[in-house]
């Protein structure tokens, strides 16, 4: 019986079978995909009374064993309202939604492709998984791994991941390493590592992860109906999302589910934009940024492993690329917060951040619906969080000194 799925080089276009333990193309050493035979595959998105989640989406996953899974996905899309008009003022015809990934059970995105990606490890009979991150992917490979019953390993870069996070891996048991290196290192190093001891990787370098973050295309079709965004903006950092997202798309106009792919568009921070500077030269392939550097701890990433995709995502969906300051990126996470009760961490916000100077600058359309993807939770950072709003006033323990210091 043919498989309903295998895994393809986006480069090569060699197949290989799911089985195989492999992260990159044996023959050419490039990214891989996994590719359906969408014709053999019974789908039914539509069906009543079943609540949005990623495993609603089960006929498009490459999983066939019970899954492992706290009940992520479901994220809810909120349309802004407030702070639309703060940032659109002459515009009526605009839409403008933020899907907010912060809401999944560990409080970011990742929690989709650890859902898949872990069920995957079980299926083939991996006993210990293994990532690099520069934190959201830790708390979610260390929470599923709990979940599952089975040893992780996450390797941070020392003194560069937001507490909030390193919290999370440490109280679901992981095996927590700081590395004295930078994100790209670490994930140098642990690719070393489980080709040596035989532990599974879990970074979006593994193309099953990148399925279960797919889902959010698909959740955003559903919420609206099966109608397809004009465009889909979202934070760059490793580049596995914007390509998984975009991949999700093409798979539901595949299908016939839906008529259109909506223009990707990324954003970086400019102390750490490589696809953004391969998109505006016009090249094949990034130049990575050896010193990363931006507020936003979980974009700070100077080599994406993913920017083949991303890159392939954003040009033939017509999207664009464009890198905003830690300034813009603080203010968009502040106005996010503050005038539609949205919070998120700093990278979540680049996405906002983005979308603010694409409208001001005259390169979105006047009525295009937009969705902006918030990737993680604000309790992901607290840290930053107090260092850049006012701080608490303290008063006395009496109603005069709250009086004054309310009313002035």
């Amino acid at each position: 019986m043919t498989p309903a799925y295998q895994l393809q080089c986006i480069d090569c276009h060699a197949t290989y079978d799911p089985a195989e333990i492999i992260y990159t193309c044996p023959s050419c050493g490039g990214l891989l995909e996994v590719v359906y035979d969408l014709p053999s595959i019974e789908i039914d998105f539509h069906r009543s009374g079943e609540c949005r989640s990623v495993w609603k989406y089960r006929a498009l996953l490459p999983v066939d064993i019970e899954p492992v899974t706290i009940q992520e996905g479901g994220t809810p899309l909120y349309r802004l309202r407030r702070l639309f008009r703060e940032i659109d003022a002459n515009s009526r015809s605009r839409e403008i939604f933020v899907k907010h990934e912060g809401l999944n059970p560990t409080g970011s995105f990742k929690d989709r492709g650890m859902t898949v990606g872990v069920s995957k490890a079980i299926e083939l009979g991996m006993r210990t998984v293994a990532c690099a991150s520069t934190g959201n992917t830790s708390a979610s490979l260390a929470t599923y791994a709990a979940r599952a019953g089975i040893p992780a390993v996450v390797l941070l870069p020392g003194g560069k991941v937001a507490l909030g996070k390193v919290a999370q891996a440490l109280i679901h048991g992981a095996k927590v390493l700081n590395i004295r290196g930078n994100f790209d290192e670490a994930l140098k190093l642990v690719r070393q590592v489980c080709d040596e001891y035989g532990f599974y990787l879990l970074n979006s370098i593994n193309p099953f992860r990148l399925e279960g973050q797919k889902t959010i295309a698909f959740e955003i079709a559903d919420e609206l109906g099966w109608e397809v965004p004009d465009r889909v903006i979202l934070p760059v950092g490793n580049a596995g999302n914007i390509s998984a997202i975009y991949k999700g798309f093409k798979e539901l106009k595949s299908c016939g589910i839906t008529d259109s792919i909506p223009k990707m568009t990324g954003i970086q921070a400019e102390g750490a934009r490589p696809v953004v500077d391969a998109i505006d030269r016009g090249l094949e392939a990034i130049e990575p940024e050896r010193k990363p550097e931006t507020i936003a701890t979980a974009i700070r990433i100077g080599d994406p492993v993913n920017a083949a995709k991303a890159l392939r995502a954003i040009r033939e969906s017509g999207g664009l690329a464009i890198s905003v300051t830690d300034e813009e990126i603080i203010d968009a996470q502040r106005d996010l917060a503050s005038l539609e009760g949205i919070g998120v961490e700093p990278a979540s916000a680049a996405s906002v951040a983005g979308m603010r100077r694409l409208i001001a600058e005259g390169l979105i359309d006047a009525d295009e619906r937009i969705v902006c993807v918030t990737t993680g939770h604000i309790l992901k950072d607290p840290t930053e969080v107090v260092d850049v709003c006012a701080k608490p006033t303290w008063v006395d323990a009496d109603i005069e000194a709250v009086k004054k210091a309310v009313f002035g």
